[in-house]
């Protein structure tokens, strides 16, 4: 048992400084926006003597949460510099600097009169969210057992979420989300960057990546006694050996010649369907509609942050469900029917926001439908999105096939969170369309195009991969009819 639980402590550590504060820093920001709103005016007054225009506040309040994608973006695309230079567990450390420097900036801000400061330490947040969504993953899958790798590389999805209610829980007024309280809200984010940086340097880098990368068997050897303790490691070595053979006399490659790659073709296009689906399927926009459907439903206006935690624990309880069942069900069946039910609900939601006010009850249904999209959400794209580039790309392209995800999911992210307030402007209550669009699509490309990773290894998966890439090829040499035909159908 002691090797499970080396595993164990393992994930907690990479993940309380990692993909936990990126749940964590979307969700404080929320408590005091008006707040920050009204200390931007004071501080403007103070300085020029003209108070701010409402428009001029929320164009200001508009680039303070943007700088927060940005930030992610700028980070999507350090991590796999970082992740082949540093490693994948000294990047994780490293990464917390700029946890570090943003709470320093934004705890200071109102003692400097300066929201500026705030600004620019959401920039940086952004760039520790942006590095550790992509380099966990890696460093969690490249380290786990074959049979558990699902399970472990889906423990990201839930520290996000876990991370998302605890920023909701600390943003309540009684904790730190009152007027006097806010520049501590926004610094809180440090204390995970300190537990990380105290607990993560006692355990091992990622065997995978101090063979074949570093070349370095010894490391690698004690790495993987040190996770798997003393069962017999004769046949994880031996796999992880054929991989390095497989790579041998290659460099890691940058995103554009992942694009340039024929062999690659099927992998790159199922991860760009796939991160992009994950911010475009208006999943994040359900919280946004939150408070107001709340309100709707008849809550009073100071209960309502507390019915909103239920939604973040909602994304919480699926993401651990989606972590029991990923290494049984398979990652297929999640992610198809996360995104058919999610078509089905937004369906459901459009109708009930449109005759809100015609039927009393309504506003229940638009409530518990917001409950089951992201439940939705949860049991299957918040997480296994994030497993598969690990599974799909060899130990050369991972790196940059985590650049190319996680630069689409900022920027998708940044997408959303602008085009959003002007979609539900032109479109009222149908709002949801592009997103019912988005859902539909991406589940007809999962049930026609992307393969069952559960239980292989990584070069099995190349393999299934190498086979569909040159599919056409093959075909054009070795044609003998219908019949040839009818076994390549899906």
């Amino acid at each position: 048992q002691f090797q499970s639980k080396i595993l164990i402590l393992t994930i907690c550590a990479a993940g309380i400084g990692g993909t936990f504060q990126y749940g964590y820093n979307i969700s404080i920001i929320n408590a005091p926006t008006s707040y920050i709103q009204m200390f931007m005016n004071e501080t403007w007054l103070e300085r020029t003597g003209v108070p701010l225009e409402s428009n001029m506040i929320l164009l200001l309040w508009s680039f303070t949460v943007s700088a927060y994608p940005l930030g992610g973006l700028t980070g999507a695309v350090v991590a796999g510099p970082m992740a082949i230079m540093l490693g994948r567990k000294m990047s994780l450390l490293l990464n917390n600097v700029f946890v570090i420097i943003a709470a320093v900036l934004s705890g200071f801000s109102r003692m400097a009169k300066s929201f500026e400061m705030i600004m620019l330490s959401r920039f940086f947040t952004g760039v520790n969210a942006g590095v550790s969504m992509n380099i966990q993953p890696m460093y969690l899958a490249e380290s786990a057992p074959k049979k558990l790798r699902g399970a472990v590389a889906l423990t990201s999805a839930s520290f996000t979420a876990l991370g998302l209610v605890l920023g909701q829980i600390v943003g309540l007024r009684e904790l730190l989300g009152g007027e006097e309280s806010w520049p501590f809200l926004l610094a809180s984010n440090v204390v995970p960057a300190l537990i990380q940086l105290t607990a993560l340097p006692w355990f091992p880098e990622s065997p995978r990546y101090l063979l074949i990368d570093r070349g370095d068997e010894e490391s690698c050897i004690s790495a993987l006694q040190k996770l798997r303790g003393n069962s017999d490691l004769s046949a994880e070595l031996e796999e992880m050996l054929a991989e390095q053979a497989a790579v041998k006399g290659q460099r890691a490659k940058n995103p554009w010649e992942l694009f340039q790659t024929p062999a690659l073709r099927w992998q790159l296009m199922s991860i760009v369907v796939l991160s992009s689906a994950m911010q475009l399927c208006g999943n994040d926009s359900m919280y946004f509609y939150a408070a107001y459907v709340f309100q709707e439903a008849g809550i009073p206006q100071d209960k309502i942050p507390y019915v909103v935690i239920g939604t973040g624990s909602c994304e919480l309880i699926t993401s651990v469900t989606c972590n029991m069942i990923i290494d049984y069900v398979g990652r297929r069946p999640l992610l198809l029917g996360g995104y058919i039910f999610m078509a089905g609900w937004a369906i459901v939601f459009m109708v009930a926001l449109s005759q809100q006010t015609q039927i009393s009850w309504m506003p229940y249904l638009s409530m518990a439908c917001i409950f089951a999209y992201i439940l939705s959400f949860g049991i299957g794209p918040a997480g296994v999105t994030g497993v598969l580039p690990t599974e799909v790309f060899d130990q050369m392209s991972r790196p940059a096939a985590y650049m190319i995800c996680g630069s689409l999911l900022w920027f998708n992210l940044f997408l959303v969170g602008t085009a959003f307030p002007f979609i539900v402007k032109s479109l009222a209550h149908f709002c949801y369309v592009p997103f019912l669009v988005v859902c539909i699509c991406t589940a007809l490309y999962v049930g026609f195009f992307l393969p069952e990773t559960k239980g292989k290894s990584f070069l099995e998966i190349s393999e299934e991969f190498k086979k569909r890439n040159f599919k056409a090829q093959t075909h054009a040499v070795f044609y003998k009819g219908p019949e040839e035909i009818k076994s390549t159908m899906l």
